[in-house]
């Protein structure tokens, strides 16, 4: 029998959804409103939602993708 590699959702993705580019676009978005506004609690309210977004994308997506093994679909 071979052995069946393990899935790897982000081959499904184009390049701008790809881990390095979710991680620099929410970095940037970050400093950003802290460059432009300087204050925590402006930045705290833009880093919440990001936070959230770089939470399923990076480490909740890929698992249920990979649970799932209907990569096919994709």
């Amino acid at each position: 029998m071979s052995e069946q590699k393990p899935l790897d959702p982000w081959s499904y993705k184009p390049w701008w959804c790809q881990p390095w580019s979710i991680l620099l676009t929410g970095t940037m978005i970050i400093a950003s409103s802290w460059a432009l506004v300087k204050t925590v609690w402006v930045t705290v309210l833009v880093t919440l939602p990001i936070l959230v977004w770089w939470t399923f994308f990076l480490l909740i997506w890929p698992g249920l993708f990979r649970e799932s093994g209907r990569s096919d679909n994709y």
